[in-house]
C-alpha cells in the first residue's frame, strides 16, 4: 500500500519530492523515484508485502516498463508462478507489484483482467512513450489526475496534485452543488475544476500529449441466474467468501479486523479464525456522552462485538471517543478527504487505535451494497408492489389487505405507508432524489444566487437520472443496488474506508468486494437479497455456517457516530458556530438561520442537513 504521484514533462526533482511528502501518511516506511526526460514517478511506501526487496518503482528485466502501485494484487503468487513458466524473470523475492510489469509485457493494456486486487497504478512504457493509469474494478483505491498544456499530473490524493504550480485551486461549483444532495462529490469530478478522478474499472492512456479513456470493467446486472436455489447460491457465496478472506490474510506484517458487532464484520472475523491458529486481533469503536434515555444501537454493538470476540477467542480492543474529541478531530477528518464530505467519518478514530497494533485490517465493507440493507434498498420492493395496487388502495391505507401489508413491509403502518406514497414513482431516479439531504428545490433555496449562477442552475445534470439511463438490472431492488455500486460505494463508502484509514497508515482489505463475489451477487434476483423484509437475506443464510443463526438474524444499526444526538446536546454551540462560519456570499443566510432555529428547538428532521453544512464549513474554512 502506497501513495503515488507523477507528472509528464521535464524533470522537476524538488517538485516530485514535495508532492510525495504530501502523502507521507500513506507510506511512512520508504520512498522511491523514477525520472526520465518525459515522465517522473514518485511513491511513498507502506511496506506490507516483500518488506526487504519490494521497494518501488519497479521495472521489467530490460527496464523498458516501469510502474508504481498503490494497493495490493492479492493473487500475485499464482500470477508470478504462471509468468515464470512463460519465461519472465523476477528480481524481487515476492513483490506483488512486480507482477504488473510482466503482466503488461505478456497481455498488454488488458492485463487487469488477470488480477484480483485493489489498486491505483501508473505504468510507463518507454518503448512506446506511453503512460497508462489504472484504477481497480470497483474503486477501492483512489487515483486523481489533471491535464494542463498537454501534460498529465496524477496522484493518490488531491492534496498532492495541488502542490503542482501549474494547477489552479478554483472550486468546481457544479460538483459542490451535488455534494449538498449526495453527502460527497461525485466522480469523475472533484471539488476543484482542474482535478478529476479516474473512475472505477477505467484506464487512462497518455501518449504524445493526447489522452484517451477506456473502461475495462463495469458493474453489470444484465444477466439474472434463474436456475439456482437459495441453498446452492448460499453455498457458492460462502466458498467465494472463504477464498476472498484467505487471499486477504496473506501479508508480511501483523494484521487484524474490524469488529463492529454486525453480521458482516463478524463473518469476516469468524472466517479468519478458521484459517489461523493465533487469536485474531479485533477492533471496535464506542462512544461516550450519549444523552440519558437515548437508545443507541452502537452501545448494543459493543456488547455484540464482545460476545463474538469471546465466542471466537479474539484479542479484542476498543476505542471510546467523546463529543469533544469528535469535534476537535473534524478538521483532520476533512483534510483526509480534501473535499467536503458528510458521510460516515468514525473510521478515523478506529484507525488511531488500529495503528497501535497492526498495519492491515480486514473489514466487512461492501456487503450492504451487494445484498441490500439501506433505506433505498428496503423501499425498492414495497414501491414496486405499491405501484401495482389499484387506485383505491393507493389512496386509502384502510383498504389494504393483510397480504398487501405483508408485501409492503416494513412500510405497512399508517405512518410508513404515507411516507411510501409520498415518494413512490416508477422512475427510480425520482424517488432516489427525494432521499437526498437537500432536494433540488431545497438547494435552490439554500444556495445564494452567486453560487447557483456559477453552477449553471437550473440547467444541471441530475446524477440519479443519468445513472438510471444506464441501468442494466431488471427488478427495482437490483436497480437500486446497481445505482449504489456505481455511485455511493466508490464515491462515499470506499473513500471513507480508504482516506480515514490511510490517514493513520492502515491498509483496509474488504473481502466482500472481491470482484468474483460482486459479479456473482449481481447475477442473483433481488428476491434472494431482501426476503419478507429481511435485509441481506442470502448473505445471512450463507454465513449461518460460521455464525449462530440467532446472531445472523438480529437487526443491526449501521456503522455510524451519534453526531446527530451530540448536535442537539453538548455540541450544539459548536454546531451553531460552524453554521455561522459559512461563507454567506455562497449561502442564503435566512435559510441557514431557519435551520439553526429548528435545530435549537430540537427538530430532529434537520439533523442531516445541518451536519452536511457543518462539514462543508469545516472544509471550506479550515482545510481547503
Amino acid at each position: 500500500m502506497c501513495g503515488i504521484v507523477g507528472f509528464t514533462g521535464g524533470k522537476r526533482p524538488s517538485l516530485l519530492r514535495q508532492m510525495c511528502r504530501a502523502l507521507i501518511h500513506r507510506g511512512p516506511d520508504d520512498e522511491g523515484y523514477f525520472e526520465d526526460d518525459m515522465i517522473s514517478f514518485g511513491m511513498r511506501r507502506l511496506a506490507i508485502v516483500d518488506i526487504e526487496s519490494g521497494t518501488q518503482p519497479l521495472s521489467n528485466e530490460t527496464e523498458e516498463i516501469w510502474t508504481v502501485c498503490n494497493g495490493e494484487i492479492y493473487n500475485h503468487r499464482t500470477l508470478r508462478q504462471h509468468l515464470t513458466e512463460l519465461g519472465h524473470h523476477f528480481t524481487t523475492d515476492h513483490s506483488d507489484t512486480e507482477v504488473i510489469v510482466h503482466l503488461y509485457e505478456e497481455y498488454g493494456e488488458c492485463w487487469p483482467s488477470k488480477v484480483n486486487g485493489m489498486f491505483g497504478i501508473a505504468l510507463w512504457d518507454t518503448r512506446e512513450k506511453k503512460l497508462l493509469l489504472y484504477r481497480d474494478r470497483i474503486g477501492k483505491k483512489p487515483l486523481y489526475y489533471a491535464l494542463t498544456d498537454q501534460q498529465l499530473i496524477f496522484g493518490s490524493e488531491i492534496k498532492a496534485l495541488l502542490k503542482h504550480p501549474d494547477l489552479s485551486s478554483h472550486l468546481d461549483f457544479q460538483a459542490l452543488y451535488h455534494y449538498f444532495g449526495m453527502k460527497h462529490i461525485s466522480a469523475p469530478h472533484t471539488a476543484y475544476t482542474s482535478i478529476k478522478q479516474l473512475l472505477p474499472g477505467q484506464m487512462l492512456i497518455w501518449q504524445e500529449g493526447e489522452v484517451q479513456f477506456t473502461t475495462y470493467w463495469l458493474v453489470d446486472f444484465s444477466t439474472t441466474v434463474t436456475d439456482i436455489t437459495e441453498e446452492e447460491a448460499a453455498h457458492h457465496l460462502l466458498r467465494l467468501f472463504e477464498d476472498a478472506v484467505i487471499l486477504r490474510m496473506q501479508c508480511d506484517v501483523p494484521y487484524g479486523a474490524y469488529l463492529s458487532g454486525g453480521v458482516d464484520s463478524s463473518a469476516v472475523v469468524a472466517m479468519m479464525s478458521r484459517h489461523q491458529s493465533k487469536p485474531v486481533k479485533t477492533f471496535c469503536l464506542g462512544y461516550e456522552d450519549i444523552p440519558e434515555g437515548q437508545f443507541w444501537g452502537k452501545a448494543q454493538d459493543l456488547a455484540y462485538a464482545r460476545e463474538i470476540s469471546r465466542m471466537l477467542g479474539t484479542e479484542h480492543h476498543e476505542y471510546i471517543i467523546n463529543e469533544k474529541q469528535f469535534a476537535e478531530h473534524m478538521p483532520e477528518v476533512l483534510n483526509a478527504f480534501d473535499e467536503p464530505f458528510s458521510g460516515t467519518v468514525s473510521t478515523l478514530f478506529l484507525s488511531i487505535l488500529i495503528h497501535q497494533h497492526v498495519k492491515v485490517a480486514l473489514s466487512g465493507d461492501g456487503a450492504d451494497e451487494l445484498f441490500g440493507s439501506y433505506l433505498a434498498h428496503r423501499l425498492a420492493f414495497p414501491i414496486e408492489y405499491y405501484l401495482r395496487l389499484p387506485a383505491n388502495k393507493k389512496e386509502h391505507w384502510q383498504e389494504l389487505t393483510e397480504d398487501d401489508k405483508k408485501s409492503l413491509y416494513p412500510f405497512d403502518t399508517l405512518e410508513q405507508f404515507h411516507f411510501l406514497t409520498s415518494i413512490a414513482s416508477p422512475e427510480i431516479s425520482s424517488w432516489r432524489n427525494q432521499l437526498c439531504v437537500f432536494s433540488e428545490g431545497e438547494r435552490g433555496a439554500l444556495l445564494s444566487p452567486q453560487f447557483l449562477h456559477l453552477t449553471g442552475y437550473p440547467a444541471l445534470k441530475n446524477i440519479y437520472r443519468t445513472l438510471e439511463q444506464g441501468l442494466t438490472a431488471h427488478d427495482m431492488l437490483n436497480k437500486s443496488l446497481e445505482i449504489d455500486q456505481k455511485e455511493l460505494l466508490p464515491n462515499q463508502v470506499l473513500p471513507f474506508v480508504d482516506r480515514l484509514s490511510m490517514a493513520y497508515s492502515i491498509e483496509v482489505r474488504a473481502p466482500y468486494l472481491d470482484y468474483r463475489i460482486i459479479e456473482f451477487a449481481n447475477t442473483l434476483p433481488g428476491s434472494f437479497k431482501i426476503k419478507n423484509g429481511m435485509v441481506k437475506y442470502l448473505h445471512k443464510k450463507a454465513m449461518e455456517e460460521v455464525l449462530p443463526q440467532a446472531f445472523t438474524r438480529r437487526s443491526k444499526e449501521g456503522f455510524v457516530q451519534p453526531i446527530y444526538s451530540w448536535m442537539q446536546g453538548g455540541l450544539q454551540q459548536w454546531t451553531l458556530g460552524m453554521l455561522d462560519s459559512l461563507p454567506f456570499d455562497l449561502f442564503n443566510r435566512e435559510y441557514v438561520g431557519t435551520l439553526k432555529e429548528r435545530l435549537h428547538s430540537g427538530d430532529e428532521s434537520v439533523n442531516a442537513k445541518v451536519w452536511n453544512l457543518v462539514c462543508f464549513s469545516v472544509w471550506f474554512n479550515e482545510v481547503r
